[in-house]
C-alpha cells in the first residue's frame, strides 16, 4: 500500500494488503469516508453511507473468510438509480426519492460477493443526458479540470473511481452513460450485452434498452465484477443469459473496423480528431489491420434514440410523477422526457421499422471486421459551454454511443492518452452482443500501450494478463493436417466462423503418420510420451454452437481430444485411434503436415 490518502484500489493490489496485514476493510473504509468528504465541491455524491450504515457489511465481512468471497472487502460506488436496501433512492430527484426494502440484484450480488458500498452516486436526472450537470444535487466535476464536464448520466458514479475513492462502480448506459464518463476520466467504461447484469432494481430510462455499466481502473477489474454480476434473473423478464448468446469468434489479432473519412465527425475538434488517428496508427504499427467502414448506418440508428419513439419509454417509465412534479425536474430532463406526449402508435411502429432495416443494414458490416472502434464521443465541452447548450451539446457527445444498445452490441471506452490541454481521451470498441470478455481481453492487452496510469490519482495500468480472460462461447481447437490454412479442408473452419488464434507446435509427446485411407492425404497424431517429438499445428477459434457439425465431419480413425500444447496448456484437437495407424507411413521427423507435403511433392 501507499500513503494513507493515495493508496492502491487495484482489486489485486488491495487484495495483497489485506493478506499483507496491511490493511483491514473497516480501516479502509474510514479513510474512503474522509477522502470522499474533503471532495464535497465535486458533488460526486448523493448519499455517503454512514458509519452505522456501513458498519453491517463489515460485520458481516470480519465474521468470514476472505477467501469465500470473491470481491472480499472490495469498495464500490452505486449509481443513485441503482437500489440499495435502506438508502434512498432520488434518480437525482429529491421529490422521486423512495427507500427501497430489497437492494437491485446487481448490487447484491457484489455484496453477497463481499464487496462494500461506499456511497450513491449523483447523476444526470433520471439518467437523461451524457453531461453531469443536469442535478439538483449540483453539477458533478470532472476529475482532472473542475470546469469540464465529468460526462453523464453517470457522473459520479466515474469521478469516484478516478478520484480513488473506491475500486470500480456501478453505472447505467442506455445512450452512452456508461462510456462517456470514462473517456473524460480516463477509466475503463464497460457496457455489457443488454440482459447479461440484471436491471431489476434500477430506475428504468428506456427499459427495454437500460444496462447496468461498470467503470474500473483496468479491464482485469471490470473483468472481476462482470465474473460476479453477470448472472441471469428470474424476476427480470429482460435478463438473458451469457451462453445464449452466438456471438462470433476472433482471432489472435481482430480486424478492427474505424468509421470512413466522410461519415466521421470531430465536431471541429482538431486535438480530439488528431488523437484519434494517432492511436490507429499505433494500432497499424502492432499489427492490427484496419478497415475503413461506411458509418452512416450507425449514425442514422442513434438519431431514433432521442428523436424516435423510444423517448415515449422515458415517459412510461416516470409518467405519474411526472404528471405531478415536472415542474419540479431539470429543465433540460423535463423537455426531452415530455417530448413524448406527441408521439403515437404510430410513431411507435415506425421506429420499429427503421430499426429492423438498420438491424439488417448493419449486420452486413460485420462480414468484414471483428470489432469497431471510433471516438468515444466527438469533442469535450466546458461546464459553461454545456449550460450555454444544453440539449444540442448532449447530442453531439452521443454521436457514436446512442445507437449501441438498439443494435445490440456489446461496447468499452478505453483511455487513449492526452489531449494538449491535459484533458483525457479515449477510443470505444464494440462487437456484436456476447463479445463482452473478448472486448475486456482486448482493453487490457492494449491499454498500457497507450497509457501508464488510470484514473486521475496515477494508480498504474495493471500489466496485461490474456490467461486472465476466459471465452465461453469459443473452443481453442488444434488442426494438424488437412485443416490447415491452405489446405483443401481448412474451409470446413471458415465456413463455421472459426479463426485463427496461433501457428505453435505440440508437446514432445506425439507420432506423426500419413494414414493410408484416400482420397484425401490426411495425417494422424498418436500420444507416445516415452518416444514422442514435437508436431506443427494451427490453433482455431471455434465458435461452440458449430463444433457439434464439425465432428460430424471427421471419418474414423480420426476424432477429436485433448492434445498438449508445447506450453503445457491442452486444447480440443485431431488425434487418431491407435489401430488407424496400422500400414500408415511415420513423418514425425518432418515436424509437421505442411512440411511433409513439402517434401512429398518436392
Amino acid at each position: 500500500m501507499s500513503t494513507k490518502h493515495n493508496f492502491d484500489l487495484r482489486i489485486s493490489s488491495l487484495r495483497q494488503a489485506y493478506a499483507d496485514g496491511e490493511l483491514s476493510p473497516r480501516e479502509l473504509m474510514t479513510l474512503l469516508v474522509e477522502k470522499a468528504e474533503s471532495y464535497e465541491d465535486h458533488n460526486i455524491f448523493i448519499h455517503l453511507l454512514s458509519d452505522e450504515e456501513l458498519e453491517p457489511y463489515l460485520t458481516r465481512l470480519e465474521a468470514c473468510d476472505p477467501s469465500s468471497h470473491p470481491l472480499w472487502g472490495i469498495p464500490f460506488v452505486i449509481k443513485d438509480n441503482i437500489d440499495l436496501a435502506g438508502v434512498p433512492t432520488t434518480a437525482a430527484c429529491p421529490e422521486y426519492a423512495y427507500v427501497p426494502e430489497a437492494s437491485a440484484t446487481v448490487a447484491q450480488l457484489l455484496v453477497d460477493a463481499g464487496a462494500i458500498p461506499l456511497g450513491k452516486a449523483n447523476m444526470d436526472q433520471f439518467a437523461t443526458g451524457l453531461v453531469g450537470t443536469r442535478s439538483p444535487y449540483g453539477v458533478c466535476h470532472n476529475a482532472f479540470d473542475f470546469n469540464m464536464i465529468s460526462g453523464g448520466s453517470s457522473s459520479g458514479s466515474a469521478v469516484s473511481v478516478a478520484l480513488n475513492l473506491c475500486s470500480f462502480s456501478l453505472g447505467t448506459d442506455t445512450a452512452g452513460s456508461g462510456r462517456v464518463p470514462a473517456a473524460f476520466n480516463n477509466l475503463i467504461g464497460l457496457k455489457p450485452s443488454k440482459g447479461l447484469l440484471s436491471t431489476k432494481g434500477v430506475v428504468p430510462a428506456v427499459r427495454s434498452q437500460d444496462v447496468v455499466s461498470v467503470f474500473a481502473l483496468n479491464s482485469q477489474d471490470a473483468y472481476e465484477v462482470f465474473e460476479v454480476a453477470a448472472q441471469a434473473d428470474a424476476e427480470d423478464e429482460f435478463s438473458r443469459k451469457e451462453m445464449d448468446l452466438m456471438p462470433p469468434a476472433w482471432g489472435a489479432r481482430p480486424v478492427l473496423g474505424i468509421p470512413s473519412s466522410e461519415t466521421i465527425s470531430f465536431a471541429g475538434d482538431e486535438q480530439a480528431e488528431k488523437h484519434f488517428y494517432d492511436s490507429i496508427a499505433e494500432l497499424k504499427k502492432q499489427g492490427y489491420e484496419v478497415k475503413e467502414i461506411n458509418f452512416q448506418p450507425w449514425l442514422d440508428t442513434a438519431k431514433l434514440l432521442y428523436e424516435g419513439a423510444w423517448v415515449a419509454e422515458r415517459y412510461v417509465a416516470i409518467e405519474a410523477f411526472m404528471e405531478e412534479f415536472e415542474n419540479v425536474m431539470d429543465p433540460s430532463v423535463g423537455a426531452i422526457i415530455a417530448g413524448a406526449r406527441k408521439l403515437s402508435a404510430a410513431d411507435a411502429y415506425k421506429g420499429s421499422y427503421a430499426l429492423q432495416k438498420a438491424q439488417a443494414l448493419t449486420a452486413s458490416l460485420w462480414q468484414d471486421i471483428d470489432c469497431m472502434l471510433t471516438p468515444t464521443t466527438p469533442t469535450i465541452y466546458s461546464i459553461e459551454q454545456m449550460q450555454s447548450d444544453p440539449i444540442k451539446l448532449n447530442s453531439v457527445l452521443g454521436t457514436y454511443t446512442n445507437f449501441m444498445n438498439l443494435l445490440d452490441y456489446a461496447a468499452l471506452a478505453m483511455p487513449t492518452g492526452f489531449r494538449e490541454d491535459g484533458l483525457p481521451i479515449g477510443l470505444t470498441m464494440f462487437a456484436p452482443a456476447g463479445t463482452d470478455r473478448l472486448l475486456m481481453k482486448l482493453a487490457d492487452k492494449l491499454h498500457g500501450h497507450f497509457v501508464p496510469t488510470s484514473g486521475a490519482k496515477e494508480t498504474p495500468v495493471t500489466t496485461t494478463h490474456s490467461e486472465f480472460f476466459a471465452n465461453p462461447h469459443a473452443i481453442p481447437l488444434a488442426v494438424v493436417g488437412a485443416h490447415l490454412t491452405g489446405f483443401p479442408l481448412n474451409g470446413q473452419l471458415i465456413e463455421r466462423g472459426a479463426k485463427l488464434l496461433q501457428t505453435t507446435k505440440t508437446a514432445p509427446k506425439y507420432n506423426f503418420y500419413e494414414l493410408s485411407e484416400r482420397p484425401i492425404l490426411k495425417p494422424g497424431l498418436v500420444k507416445n510420451e516415452a518416444a514422442g517429438v514435437s508436431i506443427e499445428v494451427e490453433v482455431w477459434a471455434m465458435p461452440k454452437q458449430h463444433l457439434g457439425s464439425f465432428l460430424a465431419l471427421i471419418p474414423s480413425p480420426l476424432g477429436l481430444g485433448k492434445v498438449e500444447l508445447i506450453n503445457g496448456t491442452q486444447v480440443v484437437g485431431f488425434v487418431c485411434e491407435p489401430y488407424g495407424i496400422e500400414g500408415a507411413k511415420s513423418i514425425s521427423l518432418t515436424g509437421g503436415w505442411r512440411n511433409w507435403m513439402a517434401v512429398r511433392t518436392g
